[in-house]
């Protein structure tokens, strides 16, 4: 490893003290400036890593600066991400990549034009959890795979957040929120997809806040806040797909791979780790009323990923790629790609009817044995 990346930072709110634990370990990355609309959280992030607070404008033109870490809220991901491209930097940016396909397809166009990199989180499918699982898939170890299904449930971020106004707005809700690291997921095991169907509900018309200061107030709904897909790969496998905040318990996995010669249980990938399961038909004891089928799954361990990774491991790969002149992992395409696959299940929901893909993406390069970023 040559030189670290020059990392300047752009948002420090909540999500910036876990990607600045990581590059605090990460020797291929180097936070050297911060800017927020908030002086106060710009000069205490700026402080843990001997960085400077400039302006956003200071640090677009800052030559101590090779990538710009994009932190802000969604409906400005892609406005800062073309400032950064139009200054000549790399940028990588929190997920969604844009508000919109139409916006993310600017971002991959001016970073095409202008030679630069972008990268987009999640990077958690980067980590031992979902490269482990990968790494089953592509051995063959369950046959030829042909179905997932993907399940994030929860009775909605209203009970917890103090203010989860925009969950619940356009831009928000279930599918929005997380859905890129279920879809980001099911892209990496079983390739890009090609159509979808959908359907989708808005079961309460109104939420009340649970916590904080403004407890017991209610607001407006005006998004469907339960979304199911059915996602068509080039593969021809099929993915089924419930994203829900209207479901207040549920015994659902979260990934599950499903193939001629086994199954895969996949951990939460909104984390890095988790423990990956194999059911494989060949060695499975034959069925009988004395035959427990848990007995069945084994543990697979962690034979893949960067090892004790967390979130900013996508950007350290971008470094990494940079140096090598290979594709990063957590790239553009990818992103662009999950973004319109989440564009088209609620234009599919909408328009009772199937919508056909016009964006697709290579699967990126697996990480075929756990690596460890910090030495």
């Amino acid at each position: 490893m040559g030189s670290p990346l020059k990392v300047g930072v752009v948002g420090a709110g909540v999500i910036s003290a876990q990607y600045s634990a990581s590059l605090k370990r990460l020797p291929q990355l180097q936070i050297t400036a911060v800017s927020d609309f908030v002086p106060e959280r710009a000069q205490a992030l700026a402080d843990e890593h001997g960085a400077q607070v400039l302006s956003l404008e200071g640090l677009l033109a800052s030559p101590d600066v090779d990538v710009v870490l994009n932190l802000t809220l969604p409906r400005t991901h892609a406005e800062v991400a073309l400032q950064a491209i139009a200054a000549d930097k790399h940028v990588y940016g929190e997920k969604p990549l844009a508000m919109t396909v139409a916006e993310g397809r600017e971002v991959v166009k001016a970073a095409a034009a202008a030679g630069v990199r972008v990268g987009c989180a999640p990077d958690t499918v980067l980590g031992t959890g979902i490269q482990t699982a990968r790494a089953l898939v592509d051995a063959g170890r369950i046959g030829t795979p042909h179905s997932a299904t993907a399940f994030m449930t929860t009775p909605g971020h209203e009970r917890w957040h103090p203010q989860p106004d925009f969950y619940y707005q356009p831009g928000g809700g279930p599918l929005l929120d997380m859905g890129p690291y279920y879809l980001t997921s099911l892209v990496h095991l079983l390739g890009p997809v090609v159509r979808v169907v959908g359907a989708s509900a808005r079961p309460s018309q109104q939420r009340t806040i649970g916590s904080g200061p403004r407890a017991g107030e209610s607001f407006d709904v005006t998004i469907d806040t339960h979304i199911t897909g059915i996602l068509e790969h080039a593969s021809g496998a099929l993915s089924t797909l419930v994203m829900s905040f209207d479901t207040w318990a549920a015994r659902l996995p979260r990934i599950e791979v499903h193939g001629t010669g086994g199954s895969i249980s996949v951990p939460d990938p909104n984390m890095f780790e988790g423990s990956v399961e194999l059911f494989a038909a060949a060695t499975a004891p034959a069925p009988g009323p004395d035959v427990d089928p848990a007995v069945n799954w084994v543990d697979a361990g962690a034979t893949a990923g960067y090892v004790d990774s967390g979130r900013g491991y996508g950007l350290a790969d971008l470094a990494l790629a940079v140096e090598a002149g290979r594709p990063h992992r957590a790239n553009d395409e990818v992103a662009l790609h999950v973004l319109e696959i989440m564009e088209s299940v609620q234009a599919a929901a909408d328009g009772h009817t199937s919508v056909t893909l016009t964006t697709t993406c290579e699967r990126p390069e697996a990480i075929g044995e756990p690596v460890d970023l910090t030495v």
